[in-house]
């Protein structure tokens, strides 16, 4: 890590702590917000997270940790701060508005109040957990069930003459997951939409404190399930950096290729999935087709079409064989011709364009105010891409030196992002099978974490930014590991989009973004 290139970043007179790519620093409480300012306004970064550790039974403190990433130089600048003796900290949400549902998340999870914030509102956990448990804590029991308590949660409400509610969910007709949705309307026309979520939270990071290293890449797994390759790879890289352990290169490969398979899966989904809600049935049709040849080549390949048990610490368990390379090379040569077919007829139905175009706009603006990721941002023209701006695994030799974005921000961009990441997806594989070294696809190495440390990791998955965030103990033990989805931040946004749109077309803006419930919930 170059250390002159950090001292930028730094305020005067901080004592820094360097863990691989990271660097730690405490700051005085009070100075919070201005050194949260001049990282984020003054040099340009951007927040990837706020979280809390509770560290009173070696520190006597709790911790809060304000993750920003420098990208290119694939660095991490880490101010925290400690509470002694009190559970109140500076909110900095008003003039960082991604921290908003971070500082919320703290509130419930550990108890800790941000001083200034606007929405107190519990976020996850439900009316029916009790306000006074906090499940983050290092004393709370996590197989203990608290007692139920009757409570209610109080939507944001929009009054005028005209204005009438339609709750939506949090089951729905279709075979998705809860979430429910709140529409305050005049007419056909949102005036304010509200997700409330939480319905799927299984105490993930809760887990993570008690499982093993190996339950804990099959629980990286489960966070969502359609990207469990690349949960399971951020959490992999956060313990390789916490243990120095070297990646073999043909595993780096290897990596590369199946987490392109499972961005094109889930891509020719969405794609079928947009023409679909539209009535355009034959896109629908052939997005479902495409998608089930790639999950039919990721069981070929891996005996999972979801990928699972492929990403262990240290390398891959899944290896390729030169027959199964030359295989995957033709069979995407195939796909990749059938599917410049099914867009070109799409792009002739002037019906399924008029839908997509207009309907469910972000500006950029907004989407770099609210920290907006992936296929969502660079469909407003913003260039962010972790395979880019913070290469990993073999990205740094194989990623194509252009990001695909498009600028109107809305469902038409969303949707031609996709169709644009498709064909990077594949020639990004077929440059992967091409190069591919000989060697080892997992390091021999024993796995001793560092003490009293720190790590982090992004992987760009097929939705976004996924960062992994772990700290350990004296004992070289893992303290808390914090997964954040793309969703966590995305879902935030996704109501402000839907104002000014009819209600008829939220659902085709709603698979536009196709954010995940549970990768939310935690």
């Amino acid at each position: 890590m170059n250390k002159e290139i950090i001292k930028q970043y730094l305020p005067d007179n901080v004592d820094v702590n360097f863990f691989a790519n990271v660097a730690v620093f405490e700051i005085a409480t009070a100075n919070i917000k201005e050194v949260v300012n001049f990282l984020r306004n003054d040099k340009n970064l951007s927040l990837k997270l706020v979280t809390a550790t509770d560290e009173r039974k070696d520190s006597h403190c709790f911790k809060i940790w304000y993750v920003f990433g420098l990208p290119k130089e694939n660095i991490f600048i880490v101010p925290f701060i400690k509470l002694e003796d009190t559970l109140e900290f500076p909110s900095v949400a008003l003039a960082c508005q991604e921290a908003l549902n971070y500082e919320r998340k703290i509130q419930t999870f550990f108890g800790l109040v941000p001083v200034g914030h606007t929405d107190p509102r519990s976020i996850i956990l439900h009316e029916n957990w009790p306000a006074n448990i906090f499940p983050l804590r290092k004393d709370f029991d996590w197989q203990s069930r608290p007692a139920v308590v009757e409570g209610t949660y109080q939507f944001n409400r929009v009054k005028g003459e005209g204005i009438y509610e339609i709750p939506v969910g949090p089951i729905h007709a279709g075979i998705i997951e809860p979430g429910h949705f709140r529409f305050s309307v005049a007419g056909e026309t949102i005036v304010s939409l509200e997700p409330r979520l939480g319905f799927t939270h299984k105490g993930s990071e809760k887990l993570f404190e008690h499982f093993s290293l190996a339950d804990s890449v099959r629980l990286a797994e489960k966070i969502s399930g359609d990207s469990s390759l690349s949960h399971s790879l951020a959490f992999c890289q956060t313990i390789e950096s916490l243990a120095d352990l070297k990646l073999p290169k043909r595993a780096a490969y290897l990596r590369v290729i199946f987490a392109e398979l499972e961005r094109l899966a889930n891509h020719f989904g969405d794609i079928g999935a947009i023409m679909l809600d539209t009535g355009f049935n034959f896109g629908g049709a052939q997005g479902s087709r495409l998608r089930e040849m790639i999950m039919q080549i990721n069981e070929r390949l891996t005996g999972s079409r979801f990928l699972r048990s492929v990403n262990t610490i240290g390398g891959v368990q899944k290896d390729l064989t030169e027959a199964e390379i030359s295989q995957l090379a033709k069979s995407l040569e195939i796909i990749a011709k059938d599917f410049s077919e099914v867009i070109e007829i799409a792009e002739n139905s002037s019906s399924l364009v008029n839908r997509l175009q207009d309907t469910g706009k972000l500006t950029q603006a907004f989407a770099k105010s609210h920290g907006v990721v992936g296929v969502a941002a660079r469909a407003t023209g913003i260039g962010c891409d972790t395979r880019a701006d913070f290469p990993y695994a073999a990205y740094q030799e194989l990623f194509l030196d252009r990001i695909e974005t498009e600028n109107t921000g809305d469902v038409c961009a969303r949707f031609y992002v996709r169709i644009k990441e498709v064909r990077a997806s594949i020639a990004i594989i077929d440059g992967a099978l091409k190069a591919i070294p000989k060697g080892l696809i997992k390091t021999s190495d024993t796995i001793v974490l560092k003490k009293n440390a720190c790590a982090i990791a992004l992987v760009e998955g097929w939705r976004g930014e996924i960062l992994y965030f772990i700290t350990t103990d004296a004992q070289g033990q893992i303290s808390r590991v914090v997964p954040r989805d793309p969703s966590f931040l995305n879902w935030n946004v996704l109501g402000k989009v839907g104002v000014n749109n009819i209600v008829p077309d939220f659902p085709l803006i709603n698979k536009s973004f196709n954010l995940s419930y549970t990768g939310n919930d935690l």
